[in-house]
């Protein structure tokens, strides 16, 4: 039953050519991204959760 309905659509194998493009498209940013980011940010950002001279944030919004 859905076969004939998606059949009697116009144009409805364009859809997923458009899919992929655009799901292609992300992931070459995603790729250009990640070989393009600045590598003493990410060292930064994989330190973070190790990092115990950070104040927490649940004793700095205290008002005394």
């Amino acid at each position: 039953m859905y076969n004939n309905i998606l059949q009697s659509i116009d144009n409805i194998a364009i859809w997923p050519v458009i899919s992929f493009v655009i799901f292609f498209l992300f992931f070459l940013c995603l790729l250009w991204y990640v070989f393009t980011a600045d590598k003493g940010f990410i060292n930064t950002m994989k330190q973070m959760p190790l990092n115990d001279d950070a104040p927490d944030s649940s004793t700095t919004n205290k008002i005394h």
